[in-house]
């Protein structure tokens, strides 16, 4: 049975980790989800457990923190290792250590340690408040980009498990988060790349024991003569215990290899003694080998995507799966959100893949390395206090353990994550040049998360933790450290008076519904993609909120003061901005994206080139020119098509016939020098053709030698114009077209094309259009030259038409009123129009103008001239 086809901006598929984050933000920022999952419920037992620090931080800014701390999971702040005593004396504790050192500044120094399904739980409640259902047990059968639909390109089709009924929907995105059995990765014939050669089985299981061993409470890496054991303390008494059955390097490894759980417990005893252990009761137990390995791609067209296990798989030492995926989905959600909201342009989706896979591989990469390094020997307390309280930068002569714990750690908290250099990571190469960017002396860097700062919210004087003050809500977020007030008045006030004009960022992605915004609306009062915050070096009582401008008090909850000390910078009276690397004094500005990386810094300076630099970063994937160009130079001047006699300019149409108003498949061509015949008709026209779905041909007069036929023509009746680079109209008209029986519908810029360079008057020939862009380099001008964003209307001509009908001696000249296609026009007693003379009963008249026909009453008239005012 099947049903008729429903619409859908995106189907998820999966609801585990990376299918719930992805479709909560996607739900709660207006999307229409479809949500399936295979299972009847959420996971019962087993699977991930492990959320690390970053990803702590992540769940707070989704409103999620609360809900799953209220499971009271296991906090794990420490990391212990035994190892095996000479003889059979069983094992001892070799070494202690943070699990996030005190050089990553976070919050959230802890793992937070809870059942995935509680997890699940909480999310899936907080889909359903946005309007979105997990259905289940649903699973996908087949998909594919067909693009018969333009807007909602991909076909899905859905299979209800208990009753195998089939549903065929269509969406503009389908994600995969179905895990290391990807059906999506599998049709799509995408393979998984294995980085390491060495693979395990591991033995997992789920418990509540009873035990002497002494660190059953935190999490362990256990070695000794009868095997490994890692140690995860969970909710509820519960402990999980990692028991390895078996390795590629043992002499008769099988990756199949199993084991009961009786033989896991047996193991286990034997691992942790001297100690004893009991289990009162066995929650879940599994046996699964592990294999590090990653996709070879993410996607393949930018509207099927994957993430999560279905993209990358992890050792449990590393606890990354979980992790990786939240990071995963985000990403892919304000992408989403940046292509459907009319931000970016769809071209950006291509970085889902270069920045999450990227990551994944070096996660994978350390965590071979960190595990090769601990396989070798155990650090000493010196090396390890060493490690955890030095700053994580590093310097050549480092000691390589104490090099690599800071790298790994890093990673395994998620603030190692740092995304390379893209049109959302500024660098020297991006798009956007300006010798503001990348202020000296400035702490962030571009890609890395944006780093914790306590803060005084002046609207009701309240601590509050800067980074987590604006929500998950898809928007980017600028911080705007505004410094000494006195001395910084000025260019604050250049700031917002260049915020407010009609080119800006704010002003061309503003609100459509701006009039109506609630007063107490305190993210995005202007734009819903962009939310502003202040702060000031000062003491919240000395900030003048008065010489604040008006476009920045409309964010009156997020004017801050930075007065509030930090045990990073101490001896700071401005910790915020001394500890970001901002000169109290002059401040600076900040940009992240809406996953909370940097995406740029930006001097805060006097006169328009702060928001000129900020104009240049987001306009270098905007959908829309943004700002004004301050260089000439990069403009070409007298931009036409290359079109003479010798070496005609053929243009390039699809075009519609007006009999049956059916648009023909094929491009069409031709120049305005080659003239056909038109059969039946003793004139010529550029381009001549016969509508073979319809043989449509009209009456043109019928004489005494017969009726005439005539077939489709067009001929170019005016151009090619050229594009000067001084004018301010939002387009230029190139040719003029007088079209009989057919309409052009779309150009395509096929040939070559001249212009000049602005002021070097530099000629430049062989101009491909064809990608929309064109760039070149101006020896003259010294400077590089540049054609953007080009786009291409064919319109029909204005309302207002002037036809001009001569009689013998006698003209007349006025207007056609109510215009239309076809539209018949009675010409009434021409006594009506031409100074009272007796002119005699008009006959039938055909007026053309371009694409329009009028038709009319007239006898014996000459059409002498028809032209637009």
């Amino acid at each position: 049975m099947v049903h008729s086809q429903e619409k859908y901006d995106i189907v998820i598929v999966g609801a585990g980790p990376v299918g719930i984050l992805l479709s909560l933000c996607m739900s709660r920022w207006g999307y229409n989800v479809k949500h399936i999952d295979n299972r009847p419920v959420p996971t019962a037992t087993g699977r991930a457990d492990g959320i690390q620090p970053r990803s702590t931080e992540i769940l707070r800014n989704l409103g999620l923190k609360r809900q799953i701390m209220a499971y009271k999971p296991a906090k794990v702040y420490d990391v212990a290792f035994w190892d095996p005593l000479p003889g059979d004396q069983g094992i001892h504790r070799t070494g202690s250590w943070p699990s996030c050192p005190r050089f990553i500044d976070t919050r959230y120094p802890f793992t937070t340690l809870v059942h995935q399904g509680k997890i699940e739980r909480v999310f899936i409640d907080e889909i359903q408040k946005a309007g979105t259902t997990v259905d289940r047990p649903w699973t996908i059968v087949g998909f594919k980009n067909d693009g018969l639909d333009e807007t909602y390109p991909v076909e899905v089709q859905l299979k209800c498990i208990d009753t195998n009924v089939i549903k065929t929907v269509r969406s503009k995105y389908l994600f995969s988060g179905e895990g290391a059995r990807s059906f999506v990765r599998q049709e799509l014939g995408i393979q998984i790349h294995h980085k390491d050669p060495i693979s395990y089985v591991w033995g997992v299981m789920d418990g509540v024991v009873r035990t002497n061993f002494p660190d059953i409470e935190t999490k362990c890496t256990i070695h000794s003569d009868a095997g490994s054991i890692m140690v995860i303390p969970r909710e509820d008494n519960m402990v999980r215990l990692y028991v390895q059955i078996a390795s590629s390097t043992d002499p008769d490894f099988n990756p199949r290899k199993t084991a009961t759980a009786e033989e896991v417990q047996e193991t286990a005893k034997k691992i942790l003694k001297p100690y004893w252990v009991e289990w009162d009761r066995v929650e879940w137990y599994s046996v699964y080998p592990i294999g590090q390995g990653i996709s070879e791609r993410y996607t393949l067209d930018e509207r099927v995507f994957m993430g999560g296990d279905a993209c990358h798989t992890h050792s449990p030492k590393a606890g990354q799966g979980m992790n990786t995926a939240f990071h995963d989905a985000l990403n892919m959600a304000w992408k989403i959100h940046a292509v459907e909201s009319g931000l970016a342009k769809r071209e950006i989706l291509k970085t889902y893949e270069s920045e999450r896979k990227d990551i994944a591989e070096t996660l994978l990469s350390f965590d071979n390395k960190y595990a090769a390094l601990f396989s070798k020997r155990r650090p000493t307390a010196g090396e390890v206090g060493e490690a955890s309280h030095n700053a994580a930068a590093t310097n050549a002569e480092e000691d390589p353990f104490v090099k690599t714990f800071k790298e790994s750690c890093e990673f395994t908290s998620g603030y190692g994550v740092a995304y390379k250099s893209s049109v959302f990571t500024w660098d020297e190469t991006h798009p956007a040049q300006s010798p503001l960017f990348n202020i000296p002396g400035v702490k962030l860097t571009p890609g890395r998360a944006f780093t914790p700062s306590t803060v005084t919210r002046l609207a009701d004087a309240n601590f509050v933790h800067l980074e987590q003050e604006i929500p998950a809500n898809g928007a980017f977020r600028i911080f705007i450290f505004a410094g000494n007030q006195a001395k910084t008045n000025k260019a604050i006030a250049d700031l917002a008076a260049n915020l407010e004009k009609e080119r800006s960022f704010l002003s061309v992605y503003r609100r459509s519904d701006i009039a109506d915004v609630s007063f107490f609306e305190r993210h995005l009062p202007h734009s819903k993609l962009f939310s502003l915050c202040v702060i000031y070096a000062s003491e919240k009582n000395k900030v003048d909120m008065a010489a604040v401008p008006k476009i920045l008090r409309d964010y009156h909850h997020h004017i801050y003061a930075d007065d509030i000390p930090d045990v990073r910078v101490p001896h700071a009276k401005f910790a915020a901005h001394e500890k970001l690397g901002f000169d109290p004094e002059v401040g600076g500005v900040v940009v992240t994206r809406p996953d909370s990386h940097i995406a740029c810094t930006v001097q805060l300076v006097e006169g328009s080139g702060t928001v000129d630099a900020l104009n240049a970063f987001f306009g270098s994937f905007s959908t829309k020119p943004l700002g004004q160009d301050q260089q000439a130079s990069r403009l070409v001047n007298e931009l036409r098509p290359k079109d003479t006699e010798e070496e005609p300019y053929y243009f390039t149409f699809k075009v519609q016939c007006t009999g049956c108003r059916e648009v023909h498949p094929n491009w069409v061509s031709f120049n305005r020098f080659e003239q056909h015949e038109i059969p039946g008709s003793r004139g010529e026209a550029n381009f001549v053709w016969k509508c073979k779905l319809c043989q449509y041909s009209y009456q043109r007069r019928e004489t005494d030698s017969g009726i005439h036929q005539k077939t489709h023509s067009a001929s170019i009746i005016a151009g090619p114009n050229a594009y000067e680079a001084n004018d301010k109209r939002s387009g230029q008209k190139v040719i003029d077209i007088d079209c009989r029986g057919l309409e052009f519908t779309d150009f395509k810029p096929d040939g070559d094309w001249e212009a000049k360079g602005v002021e070097s008057n530099t000629p430049f020939t062989g101009i491909d259009l064809s990608e929309g862009e064109w760039y070149d380099y101006d020896e003259k001008a010294s400077d590089e030259v540049a054609i953007k964003e080009i786009s291409w209307k064919v319109g029909r001509v204005g309302e207002e038409v002037i036809i001009r009908l001569k009689w013998g001696q006698t003209e007349y000249k006025g207007k056609l009123e109510s215009i239309d296609s076809y539209m018949n026009v009675l010409l009434r007693d021409t006594e009506e129009f031409i100074d009272g003379k007796d002119t005699g009963t008009l006959g039938l008249v055909l007026i053309r103008c371009n694409n329009i026909l009028w038709m009319g009453s007239a006898a014996n008239v000459e059409m002498t001239d028809l032209g637009l005012r």
